[in-house]
């Protein structure tokens, strides 16, 4: 079984960039500007079948401060039918507060999201998964 360690490495040999190592999975970066890197979104776990790849689809309270949670989330999943036909699955929804990093009791907005996975059984079998769930628009756009 390939470790995270190992994971990481053939990641970087296949030109993606790393954000971060959590707990079963690498999140991919996104580069923004040429000193600024996020979080894609975009993640490879490792399971017993192979790998997972899993993309993390969102909208933002600010964008549709009138509506209710349900239609944010099925605005997410409108965004998400590109991924859905290409045999990825939604898992969960998550309601996340983003908060001010000067004042953590504040917080800034709220972000919808909803995540979607897809299982390969090689890495090989990831890197073209990967690169789609990267092409993929993340964010709902404004109204």
């Amino acid at each position: 079984m390939t470790s995270l360690s190992q994971l990481k490495k053939e990641l970087v040999a296949s030109g993606f960039e790393i954000f971060r190592t959590l707990p079963g999975e690498v999140v991919l970066a996104e580069r923004v500007r040429e000193n600024l890197i996020l979080d894609s979104g975009v993640r490879l776990g490792i399971v017993a079948s192979g790998f997972c790849v899993r993309v993390v689809l969102g909208a933002l309270r600010a964008d549709f401060p009138t509506e209710p949670e349900p239609m944010l989330f099925e605005r997410v999943r409108r965004l998400a039918e590109p991924a859905l036909a290409s045999g990825f699955a939604e898992i969960s929804t998550h309601v996340n507060p983003i908060r001010d990093p000067a004042y953590p009791e504040r917080i800034l907005d709220t972000s919808y999201e909803v995540s979607f996975t897809r299982e390969v059984a090689s890495f090989s079998d990831a890197v073209p998964w990967l690169q789609f769930a990267l092409s993929l628009q993340r964010t709902v756009s404004k109204a």
